[in-house]
């Protein structure tokens, strides 16, 4: 049975449950992603099928699973998840409020159609999490647990 298992590699990452709970874990992925090349990154995982994530509490030290519709998000290292794109992407400073209280501030980067291309347009994507790259570190946000976003001017 063993050359029936998908090897995995381990990442540290910070998940925040709504009221601003942090807990220290690693998340499990994989060498190959599913939908494009290289190896499967944290928001692949994130906003993929099922409904728990398997991780490693690292407070506890114990396996655990996570609801997916309950984490307001997953912080990563920034080199885990590359903003990858190849053409020039729109970009805004936003401020975002979680339905918690916290307020995150970074940059979003997508690529849409030009007739879709609006900020809003990006947040109404289907995908349950989106990339908010913070000063630090790369915040994956749960679209579900945002309040509100705004637009931060220079």
């Amino acid at each position: 049975m063993e050359e029936l298992r998908v090897p995995k590699r381990r990442v540290p990452a910070e998940a925040v449950l709504p009221g601003g709970g942090v807990r220290r874990i690693s998340l499990f992925l994989a060498e190959a992603a599913c939908g494009h090349a290289g190896p499967e990154r944290p928001l692949d995982l994130l906003n993929g099928g099922g409904e728990f994530v398997p991780a490693f509490d690292e407070d506890a030290e114990a396996m655990t699973f996570l609801n997916r519709s309950a984490l307001a998000l997953v912080r990563v290292d920034r080199a885990l998840e590359p903003a990858g794109v190849d053409t020039a992407p729109t970009e805004h400073r936003v401020e975002v409020l979680l339905d918690g209280g916290e307020t995150l501030r970074g940059t979003v980067s997508y690529v849409r159609p030009p007739e879709r291309a609006r900020l809003q347009d990006f947040l109404n994507e289907p995908a349950p999490f989106f990339r908010l790259a913070e000063e630090r570190a790369i915040a994956l946000v749960n679209r579900r647990h945002v309040a509100r976003v705004a637009i931060v001017r220079p």
